[in-house]
């Protein structure tokens, strides 16, 4: 599917369904470097029990239009725009790493677009090592096995992927690779840069469940706890065995901690 949002084409996936703006929709917000492609498992499930499914590619990502946004409140309003351009009033806001930061600030400042949140992989600030920037800046490999390397759980380098057929470090390595330079310098600058969660968690009025992964070596589950606290009402669920890429890593517990709020 494909929406206008300031002039630029914006691909999304639907889950295997036609998309239906009279139904509760769910945005799903990709971390950086990654597209649409890292919510498949989940999109599908939610599409075909009666919600509304967008999987959105940020500009600059997957098959959306660029330029790349350079900070999180820029990626926060753009989705805000988003959702009014595919003909919703409001939507739940799905994100991983950086995605649940775009979607924790939108919720914040944007709260009548936002009914519901999922934040999976999310951690209070999320500081890049400064190699990986200067990796990234360069447009090397370097990075790129950084990020798949430590987002991945432990269980995962051993084998034993629960979704047959799927290599998800190679995976994750050919959609990494399949950016255009500066991109992920982009991303990762951005999500350095952001010290705002912990206020923006405070201002948070809607139903939100945090997603985390007890092996989690870039967002530390521990490291989500402050916000866990900072919105009233919240829920964690902490997935055993699981990385950063709980989506993936982990899809049925993932689905599962999401049904109960969006």
């Amino acid at each position: 599917m494909k929406l206008i949002v300031d002039g630029r084409t914006v691909f999304a996936t639907t889950g295997g369904t036609e998309f239906d703006a009279a139904r509760p929709a769910i945005v799903f917000l990709h971390g950086a470097g990654f597209d649409r492609t890292a919510w498949r498992l989940q999109t599908r499930w939610f599409a075909h029990h009666g919600r509304a499914v967008l999987a959105v590619d940020f500009p600059a990502h997957g098959w959306s239009d660029g330029p790349a946004l350079d900070s999180i409140p820029a990626m926060a309003d753009w989705t805000a725009r988003l959702i009014e351009a595919a003909g919703l009033k409001q939507a739940a806001l799905v994100g991983h790493s950086m995605g649940a930061l775009v979607a924790l600030d939108c919720a914040a400042r944007h709260g009548d677009r936002v009914r519901a949140l999922g934040l999976c992989g999310v951690a209070s600030e999320m500081p890049v090592h400064p190699e990986m920037l200067e990796s990234a800046k360069a447009n090397t490999v370097k990075v790129q096995e950084l990020m798949t390397f430590w987002g991945m759980g432990n269980a995962l380098h051993k084998g034993g992927m629960v979704s047959p057929g799927l290599w998800l470090r190679r995976e994750s390595l050919a959609v990494l690779a399949g950016n255009e330079p500066g991109v992920i310098h982009t991303d990762l600058a951005a999500c350095n840069a952001y010290k705002d969660a912990p206020a923006r968690a405070a201002a948070v009025k809607c139903p939100t469940v945090f997603v985390l992964g007890d092996g989690d070596l870039m967002t530390p589950a521990a490291k989500a706890k402050s916000l866990v606290t900072a919105i009233a009402g919240s829920t964690a669920v902490t997935i055993p065995d699981c990385g950063h890429f709980m989506m993936v890593e982990r899809p049925d517990e993932t689905l599962e901690a999401l049904k109960s709020r969006v």
